[in-house]
């Protein structure tokens, strides 16, 4: 961080550095900054952190920019910005200003939290809280798939997908805005930040066994298409339990509580940095 913040002031930028010191402060550090005025907000860490700081922004003109150093850095491989923080650093000139949509989360009577990316519940949710933050500094992207090969052979508790007027059961739902997937896979194919709506991706079976093979669908790019595998596009997405069972959610990436919930596109939320040519793309 300390070699990227050189190159930031050596291009003339001004920087007040703040470090986060326990969950939730990003938020806080942020909000505060949006009042004060900032110009620019930039996130030195993973999709985490990015996650703590734009809830502080939702509603504000003030810009996003990333400078990625999580495990995974899925917004940063996502939008083209790369891994490397010191090179997004030296390039945060070349980077344009884009208006999108967040997702929100309302789980009464908990707090509303926003989310850029996505979220999972079922599988993936699971596999997240199982990955223990030793393991994870350790093996970084492997402790994920460690904690996946855990669940190989458990049944899976089958949740409620209510969307566009039907209901799905499944043991793995993706409500996606990205179609990166852990940093170097793709779920949701046809996902867009630039866009105001979800890709939501659910997985038949009750045993774990199938999604060896919706894994390897995943892979290869042969996802849309397989059978017990359903994609669809929409702005709300009701997610519920089965009676009696605590089932946790992700939000990008991270533990953020039990079903029920329902998740909503909020547009014209955010304000984020990207390469220009993530936008000639789209």
């Amino acid at each position: 961080m300390e070699e990227s913040a050189r190159i930031l002031r050596g291009s003339g930028h001004r920087l007040e550095l703040c470090r986060t010191a326990s969950a939730g402060h990003a938020t806080e550090l942020a909000r505060a900054a949006v009042a004060a005025g900032a110009d620019l907000i930039l996130v030195a860490g993973g999709d985490g952190t990015i996650n703590e700081a734009m809830n502080g922004m939702v509603g504000s003109s003030v810009p996003l920019g990333v400078l990625p150093g999580g495990t995974a850095s899925v917004l940063a491989m996502e939008i083209g910005l790369g891994k490397n923080m010191r090179r997004a650093a030296a390039h945060l000139g070349e980077l344009v200003p884009a208006r999108i949509a967040v997702g929100l989360l309302e789980a009464p009577p908990l707090e509303r939290r926003h989310f850029l990316l996505m979220a999972g519940a079922g599988l993936d949710a699971a596999v997240v809280c199982n990955i223990r933050a030793d393991v994870k500094r350790r093996l970084g992207k492997g402790a994920y798939w460690l904690a996946g090969l855990s669940m190989v052979g458990k049944s899976l508790p089958q949740l409620e997908v209510r969307a566009n007027g039907a209901t799905v059961r499944t043991g793995f739902a993706l409500v996606s805005r990205v179609r990166n997937y852990g940093g170097d896979l793709s779920i949701a194919r046809t996902a867009c930040l630039l866009e105001d709506r979800f890709e939501v991706v659910t997985f038949a079976g009750e045993s774990s066994l199938p999604y060896l093979k919706y894994m390897t669908g995943v892979v290869l790019g042969l996802l849309p298409g397989m059978k017990g595998v359903r994609i669809q596009q929409a702005d709300r997405v009701e997610l519920d339990a089965p009676a009696g069972r605590r089932l946790a959610i992700q939000l990008d990436g991270e533990y953020a509580g039990h079903l029920p919930v329902t998740l909503t596109i909020v547009p014209d939320a955010l304000t984020l940095l990207v390469p220009a040519k993530f936008l000639a793309s789209r």
